[in-house]
């Protein structure tokens, strides 16, 4: 079947809008606030327990360890999204 050459050019922008409204209009990827490691991504409201400060013995010279949860913004429903930081200093050893 064969389309006239006008119809073709009323019909085409019209599909081509339903595709788009339908594309647009379907539910897009959702998030997966989930990790691996819990050791460094936890969801809740409650903040982690910090941990201790650890002194770290590498021969001739030691490194304090320090580690801290911070809030890097909410999921969807509201919960509260923690990251640990890890920062090292240069410190004398006992």
């Amino acid at each position: 079947m064969k389309l006239p050459r006008a119809k073709l050019f009323r019909t085409l922008p019209l599909l081509m809008v339903a595709a788009l409204i339908a594309g647009c209009g379907s539910n897009a990827l959702t998030p997966r606030y989930t990790s691996e490691n819990p050791d460094i991504l936890r969801i809740g409201n409650d903040r982690p327990a910090e941990p201790e400060r650890t002194v770290e013995d590498l021969g001739s010279y030691c490194i304090e360890v320090t580690e801290t949860w911070e809030s890097h913004g909410t999921t969807p429903d509201g919960q509260t999204l923690w990251a640990k930081n890890t920062s090292r200093a240069v410190v004398p050893c006992d």
